[in-house]
């Protein structure tokens, strides 16, 4: 069985500041008060290292990870 990652936001956490969208412009837009939306919860395989890197990087802690099943 393998394993997808799929992104997910805490949006209570979340204060709009954006850099998940600089770091992850492939799966996160922007609404129009600075807000991360996702185009696609599923990461693929060649953009997993990006999206550690986002969800470390978030100041708020509100941008993670999960693995689920395929």
């Amino acid at each position: 069985m393998t394993r997808n990652r799929t992104l997910r936001i805490d949006r209570i956490a979340c204060t709009g500041q954006g850099l998940c969208a600089e770091l992850l412009p492939e799966l996160i837009d922007l609404d129009e008060w600075g807000y991360p939306v996702l185009k696609d919860r599923g990461v693929p395989d060649r953009l997993r290292t990006h999206a550690r890197r986002a969800v470390a990087a978030c100041p708020r802690l509100a941008l993670h990870t999960d693995d689920g099943p395929a």
